[in-house]
């Protein structure tokens, strides 16, 4: 047998990067600038969906971690940002005619702070004006002049009265009148000392003055009427003049905002309505010390501007990442505070959310983080369909408040809105929320790797040059740089492919550093890089190392040298989240007469996978196709993994399945030094498997664990030789001929490898030559199928259908009485 027809040559082991032709000696020769490698179709994607204007071309990044999502559509936005015009500020300020609906004032970028000081300024300066106003001598006479008239008429009435004997008394219980003798006022019990015609003289003035009092207090309601009427025109005469330069100021200041003049015109009202407010109020001593019950500052706040959104300081249009999506980070909260026992709240407590700070630019969020926060979603997707935001308390919103809330004006929203996730949340949102495919129409899909080209090294060297310079780590020279690309090239399994995931590409130029540093180097060199490949497997292959131990020691039983019948070594890949090895695992079958066909032991004691169940059944196909074209096959046969207590998942072992099953057969012994990868297909051809690079090397650390004997090696399929970037000593061992690497097409070529003999093919007379594999497959088949009939001949009647070979019934696999 000539192995070397599928041995892989040594140059297509791996591939090694020549230092040589890297441009430059070390990554501080390039200039300091931050690059985006790869990703042509999500930048186009990113590019469409910021600068399209339309609703509803909100923006999905949908990828893997660590290929730079949040890095790169942050740098884009940046940078378009500044190109864009600066949206207004926001204001809340007070609804004089109805409180509890906040009016929401716009005012552009850098005038709403100057509004709210005019304001502050504004109230101020009326409090000073109108305490001098009303302490002026020329108000005090003034309003003289006025309550003269009253004074006059009482003056009059109590004249009079003390003509007749009685003095008048006006007070809030009303008017008194009280009866004079000599000049002097009778108290009740003098009044009853008098002789009886005294005191009916008294009485019956006293009903004369009183009638006469009714007719004039009523006059003098009229007066006091009148005397109000002219002091209030006085009072608002008074205001109007202290106030009316400061409000003519402020209404020309900005009279190009129709809606805020309307405002000041309004706040002008009020104030001059209140005008009492701004005058020093007497004290009112409290039962309870420390307790403010009304302070006036408290008062002057339903003037005050409450500044929501301040975009004075913004150059360009904002861009917001909110971390922490809660409803009230998003949306806005309004505060709430205690006095006296009970919480009370007021338009000045009102906070904007993310929604609002990012308004006129660009929002990025976590589709998880915002997914996991209650009413978030909601809420977001509400803004959006609405244009508008609408602050409001998350009790009131739901029906379950019973306190009285304020409720703000909604305020317009345009903005942009970019959710950062994986693929698997697109397709779920896509297929179960109606409104996902409205609200994001546009789908960025970042990719995970990236076809060699010759300006890779560049590309790579300057996100290394931009690294080290950010985080202040030492460059890299050109061999550290090859290194770093064979391992990133290692990280797709691809010869001719380039990782885009530059988190853990970031990750090992940061300790490549570090153990350079450690070393006092001045730069990092290729055995740094390969350090740090060593160190990080060290930290995370315990499990690997465990396993490889039990191997070592026998309990688990896995064979490297010699010859077995029904068995082979299977490899599969154990993924730890951070780090995944090979494994090899020991296939066996036996083969024995019956008609249950081919028992899958993995699939009985439910450990087997979907994939893998496919992969076994697969074989029934191609057995029926080459074998039992004529004859039905009649046979049993189990497979098992030994020593497997996980599910086994995958069709890679389908190809190794076939060849164990035929060894049990036909008797014909397997090497076991060889191990075997790769599913296959019903036409016996070997497909490309995920892994191999895993699977090869975990199958050499097992030999070199057990001992090298120069005859071991690993059977792959011929696809996957441009997936292969095996590990230096695999490489160095292959060269020096102490382990093998076969490639092959299809069953026969495998089966060559394991037993040493020919396969065989398929001659004109529908027979194979003697003394290969498939005519002894053959011969066995047709023994166990007469040997059947006979069986069948004894117990059954002779015109009895022989039963196929493979029928699955419920889920299992059951004998039929059906033919194939």
């Amino acid at each position: 047998m000539a192995d070397h027809r599928w041995k892989v040559a040594e140059k297509e082991l791996t591939h090694r990067f020549d230092p040589l032709q890297i441009p430059f000696e070390t990554t501080e020769e390039l200039p300091p600038e931050e690059t985006i490698i790869g990703q042509k179709r999500a930048l186009r994607a990113i590019d469409f969906g910021l600068s399209i204007q339309d609703q509803g071309y909100n923006i999905y990044l949908s990828g893997t971690p660590g290929t730079g999502k949040s890095t790169i559509i942050k740098s884009m936005i940046a940078r378009l940002a500044m190109t864009q015009p600066t949206p207004d500020d926001w204001c809340f300020v007070n609804n004089f005619h109805d409180p509890d609906r906040p009016k929401a004032l716009n005012l552009p970028a850098g005038r709403g702070r100057l509004f709210q000081r005019d304001v502050d300024q504004l109230i101020g300066v009326l409090k000073g004006a109108f305490q001098k106003a009303f302490q002026s001598k020329e108000y005090e006479d003034q309003r003289r002049l006025i309550e003269e008239a009253f004074s006059k008429a009482a003056e009059e009435l109590n004249r009079q009265a003390e003509e007749e004997g009685f003095a008048i008394n006006f007070s809030v219980l009303g008017v008194m009148m009280t009866p004079l003798l000599k000049g002097k006022p009778l108290e009740p019990e003098e009044i009853k000392n008098l002789d009886p015609e005294t005191r009916v003289e008294i009485e019956k003035k006293e009903k004369e003055v009183h009638e006469r009092v009714h007719r004039f207090v009523q006059q003098v309601r009229v007066i006091r009427e009148e005397v109000n009427r002219k002091l209030d025109e006085l009072n608002r005469r008074v205001v109007r003049y202290a106030s009316e330069d400061a409000f003519e100021r402020l209404q020309e200041k900005y009279h190009d905002l129709p809606h805020v003049a309307e405002y000041i015109a309004s706040l002008q009202q009020n104030i001059v309505a209140n005008f009492a407010d701004f005058l020093p109020q007497p004290e009112t001593p409290l039962p309870f010390t420390g307790i403010d019950a009304a302070p006036a500052q408290a008062l002057m706040t339903r003037y005050a501007v409450n500044v929501v959104v301040d975009n004075s300081g913004a150059q360009g249009a904002p861009w917001v990442e909110e971390v922490n999506p809660t409803y009230n980070n998003l949306i806005g909260r309004i505060e709430k505070r205690g006095r006296f026992g009970t919480l009370f709240t007021h338009f000045t407590f009102i906070k904007a959310g993310s929604l609002l700070q990012a308004n006129g630019g660009y929002l990025l969020l976590n589709i998880v983080d915002l997914l996991r926060n209650p009413f978030s979603w909601e809420a977001l997707k509400r803004a959006i369909k609405n244009r508008e935001v609408k602050i409001e308390d998350l009790g009131d919103l739901y029906g379950i408040s019973a306190t009285t809330v304020l409720k703000p004006d909604p305020i317009p929203v345009r903005l942009r809105v970019i959710l950062v996730g994986s693929p698997l949340i697109y397709h779920l949102l896509r297929t179960f929320d109606e409104d996902f495919a409205k609200l994001f129409k546009v789908k960025v899909d970042f990719d995970l790797e990236q076809e060699w080209t010759d300006e890779a090294p560049l590309q790579y060297g300057r996100f290394a040059a931009w690294l080290c310079r950010k985080e202040g780590l030492l460059h890299l020279d050109r061999t550290a740089v090859a290194a770093l690309l064979e391992q990133a090239a290692r990280m797709v399994g691809h010869q001719k492919k380039l990782s885009l995931q530059f988190s853990p590409i970031a990750d090992l130029i940061r300790e490549a550093s570090h153990w350079a540093h450690k070393e006092g180097k001045a730069t990092v060199s290729c055995s740094d890089v390969r350090r740090a490949v060593k160190e990080q497997t060290y930290r995370s292959n315990l499990y690997e190392e465990k396993i490889q131990e039990w191997i070592a020691e026998g309990t688990l039983m896995i064979d490297v040298g010699g010859t077995a019948v029904g068995q082979v070594n299977g490899l599969s890949v154990i993924d730890l989240g951070d780090f995944s090895f090979g494994r090899p695992s020991r296939i066996t079958a036996r083969v024995f007469m019956g008609e249950s066909g081919i028992v899958n032991i993995e699939r009985e004691a439910h450990l087997s996978g979907k994939t893998h169940n496919k992969g076994v059944m697969i074989l029934s196909g191609y057995l029926g196709g080459r074998y039992g074209r004529d004859n039905p096959i009649s046979l049993s046969a189990t497979l098992c993994f030994e020593q497997s207590y996980a599910e086994v998942e995958g069709d890679s072992a389908s190809a190794a399945e076939l060849a164990v099953l035929l060894s049990a057969l036909t008797e014909i012994p397997l090497r076991q030094g060889i191990a075997m990868t790769g599913s296959m297909n019903q036409r016996g051809e070997i497909q490309a498997i995920g892994g191999v690079n895993e699977k090869i090397e975990g199958f050499y650390d097992t030999c070199t664990i057990l001992g090298l004997t120069g005859e071991q090696g690993v059977i792959i399929p011929r696809q996957n030789i441009k997936h292969l970037m095996l590990k230096e000593e695999v490489v160095e061992a292959a060269a020096a001929g102490r382990f093998h690497i076969y490639a092959v097409s299809n069953v026969d070529e495998a089966i060559e490898i394991l037993t040493g003999q020919p396969a065989g093919t398929l001659q004109p007379d529908g027979t194979y030559p003697e003394g290969t594999l498939n005519a002894a497959v053959m011969k066995r088949l047709h023994e166990m199928e007469e040997r059947m009939r006979i069986i069948a001949g004894r117990e059954h009647p002779a015109d009895l259908p022989t039963p196929p070979l493979f029928v699955e019934t419920n889920g299992e696999f059951k004998g039929s009485r059906e033919k194939l």
